[in-house]
């Protein structure tokens, strides 16, 4: 329904990131425009709220800015749910400072609101909301423009150039990166637009949460009071605060990309990775601010140019690919080959079987696929080198193909604050074989290609980290008694 934009967004240079979810238009006797939230928790660069004000202004109402968090999402847990506050609590501090209002609303036994963004919604002249392909907020946008009365609006946030913009169908990586350079460098820039309305001042039809006024042990508090799962921490490498961001910004300039032809693929060197995926997953930070402290780098350019191809082709190809997908986090989404030959030989011996429990643990008899999961358990991240050998290795320790995929995603999902995403989930299709089939079948993998820990072992300080990291003490989950069922088969709800 891209065409069925008002013009107010038909115009805008943006446009391509927009399209609508319903065929209803803007209703004008209104209060605000509704902009709802739920993984873009920024309010710089965020090119919804930037809709939004573009349409408020248009209708002379202000913004209303709504993000709700439910105890009742897949995998809640104390690390998720205190980095999704912390960066809510940063989002309502920086409307603020856009003259832009912005309410939350935190579901605990103390306060329940039924259908509250329908409720909010019926005031709205029109709701402007993330076009996320994947997880629970796919699930959300699409149910609620079904059933909503007025007109809602998706924009994509997540990408520097937004899927929308290159022509659809592209088939290869290779094809891919040839289109997004020919037009990445005129998505790099941008300007925040300018709310003429002013904050949202009227009723509201529920008390908000007002996480900008919370300090962090308020914000412990609330966290404590939710029925969610306490045992999993948060991280403490991870704060989720926008000063955070800028201070790994600079890291990212200074420090990274300096050494990051040398570094990158070294899990023992810190420098080697800009550790912002959990930022970008929740949106606290944009791609194009990125892009812009990887452009201001006093390096040679093949270096700033690895990493944007990083970031620009191999990130935005996964959000690329997902966009047509019912549901990415799917088995279904590797390719036929490589799914026939892992059920080729699905009954191949698999003498590295482990346990759930030793795998959530990181207690298994591969101490190389333990320092990486300790990574996940204990930190909510992993260096990008480590993925790639630890998702290979679940395919054996596991007892078929489809409970390997379905325990991948459940350990990504679950303790990592940058899982749930399009590209952990393309991270994983890759590595059961979303990509070149390998040289001979073996067992177990046929010809589905493996990988074994020597890269990370021949790393100057390789040996001495992987003793040190396996070593880490580990946290006690608990685990379900059956192993984990595919996303797209498991009927879990959506937030």
């Amino acid at each position: 329904m891209d065409h069925d934009l008002p013009p107010t967004l038909a115009n805008w240079r943006e446009a391509p990131r927009v399209r609508a979810l319903n065929a209803a238009r803007p209703v004008r006797a209104s209060r605000y425009v509704l902009c709802w939230l739920q993984q873009a928790l920024r309010a710089v660069d965020n090119p919804v709220i930037d809709a939004a004000i573009r349409l408020g202004n248009a209708h002379g109402l202000p913004v209303l800015v709504y993000h709700g968090v439910r105890e009742d999402y897949p995998f809640a847990s104390d690390r998720l749910h205190r980095f999704v506050l912390g960066a809510s609590r940063d989002l309502g501090r920086e409307c603020r400072a856009r003259g832009l209002s912005c309410v939350q609303f935190v579901d605990r036994a103390a306060k329940r609101e039924r259908g509250l963004v329908y409720r909010l919604a019926e005031h709205a002249a029109a709701v402007v909301l993330e076009d996320q392909p994947a997880f629970v907020a796919q699930w959300q946008a699409e149910r609620f423009a079904a059933r909503a009365q007025g007109a809602v609006f998706a924009v994509n946030a997540a990408c520097v150039v937004p899927p929308a913009a290159i022509e659809q169908g592209v088939g290869t990586t290779s094809a891919f990166r040839r289109r997004h350079e020919r037009v990445r460098e005129t998505w790099y820039g941008w300007v925040d637009e300018v709310s003429d309305a002013g904050p949202y001042a009227g009723p509201l039809p529920y008390e908000p949460d007002l996480l900008a006024d919370l300090d962090d042990p308020a914000l412990d508090a609330l966290v404590a009071t939710c029925a969610i799962d306490h045992a999993l921490p948060p991280s403490a490498l991870f704060p989720a605060t926008r000063a955070e961001v800028a201070a790994r910004l600079v890291r990212l300039r200074d420090e990274v990309l300096p050494a990051y032809a040398g570094a990158r693929n070294n899990a023992s060197r810190p420098e080697g990775a800009s550790t912002l995926s959990p930022y970008l997953h929740f949106g606290v930070v944009g791609p194009r601010e990125i892009v812009a402290a990887a452009q201001a780098a006093d390096v040679e350019p093949d270096a700033r140019g690895k990493f944007l191809d990083e970031l620009g082709t191999w990130r935005e190809w996964f959000h690329y690919k997902a966009r047509t997908m019912p549901v990415p986090e799917s088995f279904a989404r590797v390719p036929a080959w490589a799914r026939r030959e892992l059920a080729e030989h699905a009954g191949d011996a698999r003498p590295e079987l482990e346990t759930l429990a030793a795998l959530v643990a990181g207690e298994t008899a591969d101490e190389t696929w333990n320092a990486c999961q300790k990574q996940y358990l204990l930190d909510g991240w992993m260096h990008n080198n480590l993925r790639m050998y630890w998702a290979k290795r679940v395919i054996a320790m596991t007892p078929s193909p489809e409970t390997g995929w379905a325990t991948a995603c459940y350990l990504n999902d679950r303790l990592s604050l940058d899982g749930r995403d399009p590209s952990t989930y393309g991270n994983l299709a890759w590595a059961f074989g979303d990509a070149a089939p390998g040289y001979g079948r073996r067992p177990i993998y046929g010809l589905v290609s493996t990988r074994t820990d020597a890269s990370i072992r021949k790393q100057v300080g390789g040996p001495a980290w992987i003793a040190r990291a396996a070593g880490r003490e580990t946290l006690r989950l608990a685990v379900p008694a059956e192993p984990p069922v595919d996303p797209y088969l498991s009927g879990v709800a959506p937030i």
